[in-house]
């Protein structure tokens, strides 16, 4: 049995280390996570590779009822590779 693995709520969650199917209930649970934090602004790495996953966590990102905007990341910081999410604030 996998044990759970314990990620810091910093406003960075890198999907590198994750399996694309663990992706879709992650993504939620950490930009909650964050909220509960005061934290609104969020980096998603999903990495450039074929786009799967950018596809992937865009997609829930635009199901969120608690993102307000997002958008690829500054050239100079990861462009495509990552993601840059604007949460509502309370």
């Amino acid at each position: 049995m996998d044990e759970p693995i314990e990620l810091p709520i910093n406003g960075v969650l890198d999907l590198h280390t994750f399996s694309p199917r663990e992706v879709k209930e992650l993504v939620p649970d950490y930009l909650e996570a964050c909220l509960a934090r005061g934290i609104f602004q969020v980096r998603i790495i999903h990495g450039k590779g074929i786009g799967a996953l950018r596809r992937t966590v865009h997609a829930i990102l635009s199901k969120h009822p608690n993102v307000v905007s997002f958008e690829l990341d500054h050239p100079q910081y990861g462009g495509w590779g990552a993601t840059i999410v604007h949460l509502r604030k309370p």
